[in-house]
């Protein structure tokens, strides 16, 4: 039997698995050549590094309907930059077939459900119940490795130790780590903007809250290897002392 079993997997070529990605999004107000040209180069110039080899999801909603997009254009200059377009998220539908002849397959906008909300019954009256709450927040007390990803999905995110350059953590709440922060932290990832993120000792590579970031080159200031808190003010990312 076990050898039965191991022939059939040397057979398998592939498997398909559901995985947590982050992804950039690069929100597209409006385009034109130049405009784009100059935006993009400008922005790549405070982090190329960051930037190389990076998949961007074209976000048009808040894009007007009725902007035209040179998509194959677009895609030409973002992948000269080192961006690497693979969808587009909202649009209207000249927009959307647009990209889809660039080859950009079409996500549903953020803001839509893919199904509209049934209409809540009536609940049954039952006796009232004590509940007791479960804590979504996840703690870690081992130093987070280049190449590892931890995710607290449902609450905030506590690190007791150092987060190396190369690591990525995220959590749909709050972040706190009582360590040297050295890779990626997101905050957030859901679009809470009221998460926040705090750190002993500010080294990272990127700090992220609902999507909104700054990174390496952006933090290397006055508070940098400093105990920080990051919070948003309307969609700008803030760093104060703690």
């Amino acid at each position: 039997m076990q050898d039965t079993e191991a022939a059939l997997d040397s057979e398998v070529c592939f498997k398909l698995k559901g995985s947590r990605i982050t992804m950039t999004i690069l929100e597209l107000y409006r385009y034109d050549y130049q405009s784009f040209n100059d935006a993009l180069s400008a922005t790549i110039s405070n982090a190329p590094d960051f930037f190389r080899q990076t998949p961007v999801v074209l976000s048009l909603e808040r894009c007007p309907a009725s902007a035209h997009v040179d998509f194959i254009e677009l895609g030409e200059l973002c992948r000269e930059y080192g961006m690497i377009p693979v969808a587009v998220r909202g649009g209207s539908e000249q927009q959307i077939v647009a990209a889809n002849v660039a080859g950009l397959p079409s996500l549903p906008p953020a803001s839509v459900s893919s199904r509209a909300p049934e209409p809540a019954a009536e609940p049954a009256p039952v006796a009232e119940e004590i509940s007791v709450p479960v804590s979504a927040n996840r703690v870690i007390t081992q130093p987070v490795r280049s190449g590892q990803q931890v995710y607290a999905p449902g609450g905030d995110l506590v690190v007791l130790a150092p987060v190396s350059a190369g690591a990525e953590i995220l959590a749909d709440g709050n972040i706190h780590v009582y360590a040297p922060l050295r890779g990626r932290a997101l905050a957030g990832v859901q679009g809470d903007a009221s998460a926040r993120i705090f750190c002993q000792s500010l080294e990272a590579e990127l700090i992220s809250i609902a999507g909104n970031y700054k990174v390496n080159e952006d933090l290397q200031g006055a508070l940098w290897k400093q105990a920080i808190k990051a919070e948003l003010e309307g969609d700008q990312l803030f760093i104060s002392p703690l």
